[in-house]
């Protein structure tokens, strides 16, 4: 199977300190993911100057302002991400931010769930050529999908892209994350190939290893240092613990998909049938003499070249071509056919 492509999203809690945004950076590449994630925005391109919240009335311009990372530490976390060995992302959500990105010269882009259903921001990400990371926003379904696709088509004829299946709730009650639908991503006939994942927001490490299982093939979740830190994405984040665990429990899902070649795996073969059963003389079998259910029995071990036990049904089939003493395993080399 191929290896689950794991993102760490940092997000904004950075809390614009850069020492904390180098913590991120290393957690993330402890815990085994594949790439970390940030966020490239600004107040003043993000909301109308005055929005206010409606569930708060707070000033949304200003709560961006103070948690929006700062555009010229990109390119010094760009360079730190190399030097541990991680891919380093952020999702851009202006035209300056895609080209700084580019600039610096990310492996690919990631365009939020919100900006998904703007033609304008997907064109100019598609545009770059770089792989897509296209995460399905509010009442995505297979219009929206559809309609995404034309806006990439039109910059770019063969995208590399991965739609993740999201529900943008912080935290998503797990009754509402509805797993199946990567499943419907999977079997969509579309225009063009791509792939699908999850970004959860979920509680805990559950349910990116369930996606997995339902053949997601990149995972995104958000994560902090500590869910007590003060900012709008850290309660629902998971901790540095539960980051590493969501990776084992990626890896082991993605072990428990393999298939069989033939009817057994490589651990029955060599481990296990040594404790199945075979045929056994219950007495003295002469040789030219038919095998029956009167000198015959069936007692574990099996090894290779033993008849098997399920040839017990058919002994009639059987007669022995040399002596065979009693309580022996008896071996395809000492019966012909009757």
């Amino acid at each position: 199977m191929k290896k689950t492509f794991i993102i760490a999203e940092a997000g904004s809690n950075h809390n614009r300190s850069l020492e904390q945004a180098f913590k991120l950076i290393d957690v993330a590449k402890e815990s085994g993911c594949d790439a970390v994630k940030f966020q490239t925005y600004s107040s003043e391109t993000l909301y109308v100057k005055g929005t206010r919240d409606p569930n708060t009335g707070a000033d949304v311009s200003k709560m961006i302002k103070d948690i929006e990372l700062p555009r010229e530490w990109q390119k010094t976390l760009k360079s730190y991400s190399d030097e541990k060995g991680i891919e380093f992302m952020s999702t851009p959500f202006d035209e300056a931010a895609v080209q700084e990105l580019v600039d610096i010269g990310v492996k690919r882009l990631k365009i939020a769930g919100f900006e998904a259903t703007d033609p304008r921001i997907v064109k100019m990400v598609a545009k770059t050529q770089l792989p897509l990371i296209i995460s399905l926003g509010i009442g995505s379904n297979i219009e929206t999908i559809e309609q995404i696709l034309d806006w990439v088509l039109e910059e770019n004829s063969k995208p590399d892209l991965t739609f993740l299946h999201a529900d943008p709730s912080t935290p998503t009650p797990y009754e509402d994350i509805n797993l199946l639908q990567i499943t419907k991503l999977l079997q969509y006939k579309s225009k063009i190939p791509f792939k699908a994942g999850l970004s959860d927001h979920t509680p805990g490490v559950l349910v990116p290893s369930l996606a997995v299982a339902l053949g997601a093939t990149v995972i995104e979740k958000h994560y902090t240092l500590s869910r007590k830190m003060k900012g709008p994405d850290h309660h629902f984040a998971i901790e540095p613990d539960e980051l590493k665990q969501m990776v084992t429990n990626i890896r082991i899902a993605e072990l428990c998909l393999g298939e069989k070649e033939g009817l057994y795996s490589k651990t029955e073969k060599k481990q296990y049938f040594f404790a199945m059963r075979s045929l056994v003389s219950k007495k003295a079998i002469k040789k030219g003499e038919q095998l029956t259910v009167d000198n015959v029995t069936t007692l574990r071990p099996y090894f290779e070249g033993a008849i098997p036990a399920a040839a017990y049904e058919n002994l009639e089939l059987y007669k022995a071509k040399v002596d065979i003493g009693e309580n022996q395993i008896i071996t395809w080399d000492q019966v012909q056919k009757t």
